[in-house]
C-alpha cells in the first residue's frame, strides 16, 4: 500500500504531484533537455542533409565543427550524395564576362516553366575563370593558360596550384607551350590528382597536397588531345585522333594509381556515317552516336571491358523542333535525358529533356536567359580542395 500524507490528510488524485516535467517560471523558459541520439545515428541523419545547412550547423559549436569537419564524416556525406546533384551553367553575359549559374537536378525534370537559378561567384571574384572539368563536387578550372585553380562552390573553398612551367625553352624564342588539364581521383593512396598534357605530349602531373608538378611518362601514341579528359573509375579518358590516320578515333585512358595508358574503342555501330564523342552518364563511360537521323547513346557498364558497350537508348531526329542534340548530359532515374542540343535558328547551345517513354521534348528556359556556353553536372561535397 502506498504511504499516505504526512500532513495525515488523504491523498487528492487531483493533486499536481511536483516532478522534473512540472510547469513552474522556470520551466516554461527553459524547454525540456532534447534526447541523447547515439553517435551512429546522428551521423546518419547528419550525412542526409544538404552541405549548405552543415556549414551552418558548423558555426554552431565546437562539436558540429570537429564532426563535420572529420574526414571520416566527409567521406560518409559523400557517398550519400550521389543523388544531390547540380548542373553548373556558364554564360556570357551582355559585358562579355563569365557567369556561373546552379541549378539543383531536380528542378530541371519539374514541372516549372522557367528554371530557377543560383550564382556562383568565382574564385577570387575572377570573371574570365573557367572550369574545365569536376570530381566529387571540386572543380578544376584555369585563371590563364598557366594559372590553374581547384573550387569547391559548395563550401566556397579554392586552392591555387603551383605554376607550371609554359615555356619551350629549346625554341631560340618565347613560345607558350598550352596544356590540356583533367581531374581525378586515386583511390590507391586517397589522393586527388591533376594532368597536364602539353600540345607536344608531355605529361605533368600534380597530387592535391603537394606543393609541385612531376613529370611522368610521356603519351606513347601520335595524336591529338584537345578536350580535358573525363574521369570514369580511377582513370582519364580523353577521346584522342590518331594522327597517323585521318579516318582513326579512339580512346586514350590514363590510369591514376599506376600512371600507365591504355587504348579503349568505342562500340561498332555498324555504319560508317557515325559521329561520336565521349561522355559521362551515372559515373559509366558512354558515347555518343550521331547520324541524321539519331542520337544513340552507348554506355561501358564495365569499364575496360570492350564487350561490355550497352545501347541505352536511341533520341530520334529534332529538326521538326528546330534542334540538334549532340550529347547527353545526365539521366534520371525514369529514363529521361538532359540534351545538349544545337538550335538552328539561334546557333546557340540549348538544354532539351527528352522523355524516352513519351517520345516528348521539353526546351528548358532558365531564369537568367545569356548564351550559354558550357554545362557541367557535379555533386554536392564537403570535400576541401
Amino acid at each position: 500500500m502506498a504511504e499516505g500524507r504526512s500532513d495525515g490528510e488523504e491523498d487528492d488524485p487531483n493533486d499536481i504531484v511536483p516532478t522534473s516535467l512540472t510547469l513552474t517560471p522556470e520551466t516554461i523558459t527553459s524547454p525540456p533537455p532534447l534526447p541523447i541520439l547515439p553517435f551512429d545515428v546522428l551521423t546518419d541523419i547528419l550525412c542526409m542533409l544538404p552541405v549548405k545547412l552543415l556549414v551552418q550547423l558548423r558555426c554552431l559549436c565546437k562539436f558540429f565543427n570537429s564532426l563535420i569537419s572529420d574526414p571520416k564524416f566527409v567521406k560518409k556525406h559523400l557517398q550519400s550524395s550521389t543523388k544531390r546533384r547540380h548542373l553548373m551553367l556558364t554564360t556570357i553575359d551582355h559585358q562579355q564576362q563569365f557567369v556561373m549559374y546552379d541549378s539543383p537536378i531536380p528542378s530541371l525534370f519539374s514541372t516549372s516553366t522557367i528554371v530557377a537559378q543560383t550564382q556562383l561567384y568565382p574564385p577570387n571574384g575572377d570573371t574570365y575563370a573557367s572550369v574545365k572539368c569536376s570530381c566529387d563536387g571540386i572543380f578544376l578550372g584555369m585563371f590563364s593558360h598557366t594559372s590553374y585553380f581547384l573550387w569547391n562552390p559548395s563550401i566556397r573553398k579554392f586552392k591555387l596550384l603551383p605554376p607550371l612551367e609554359n615555356q619551350d625553352k629549346s625554341a631560340p624564342f618565347t613560345i607558350i607551350v598550352p596544356y590540356t588539364i583533367s581531374f581525378g581521383y586515386d583511390c590507391f593512396i586517397d589522393k586527388y590528382k591533376v594532368i597536364a598534357v602539353s600540345s607536344k605530349n608531355e605529361v605533368f602531373l600534380y597530387t592535391l597536397g603537394t606543393d609541385y608538378w612531376k613529370r611522368i611518362d610521356d603519351i606513347p601514341y601520335y595524336c591529338t588531345i584537345c578536350r580535358s579528359g573525363l574521369y570514369v573509375s580511377g582513370a582519364v579518358n580523353w577521346y584522342v585522333h590518331d594522327e597517323s590516320d585521318s579516318s582513326l578515333y579512339f580512346i586514350l585512358s590514363l590510369d591514376l594509381e599506376n600512371e600507365s595508358y591504355q587504348e579503349l574503342y568505342p562500340p561498332d555501330f555498324e555504319d560508317e556515317s557515325y559521329s561520336w564523342t565521349l561522355g559521362v552518364l551515372s559515373d559509366y563511360l558512354c558515347v555518343f552516336a550521331t547520324s541524321d537521323m539519331f542520337l544513340n547513346v552507348w554506355i561501358m557498364k564495365e569499364y575496360g571491358n570492350q564487350e561490355s558497350w550497352t545501347k541505352l537508348c536511341s533520341v530520334p531526329d529534332m529538326h521538326d523542333h528546330g534542334f540538334q542534340a549532340s550529347a547527353a548530359v545526365y539521366i534520371s532515374e525514369d529514363d529521361q535525358l538532359l540534351l545538349q542540343c544545337y538550335e538552328f535558328d539561334s546557333g546557340e547551345e540549348k538544354l532539351v529533356v527528352y522523355d524516352s517513354k513519351t517520345g516528348i521534348f521539353n526546351i528548358l528556359e532558365f531564369q537568367n536567359n545569356y548564351e550559354h556556353i558550357s554545362q557541367k553536372v557535379y555533386i554536392e561535397s564537403l570535400i576541401s580542395p
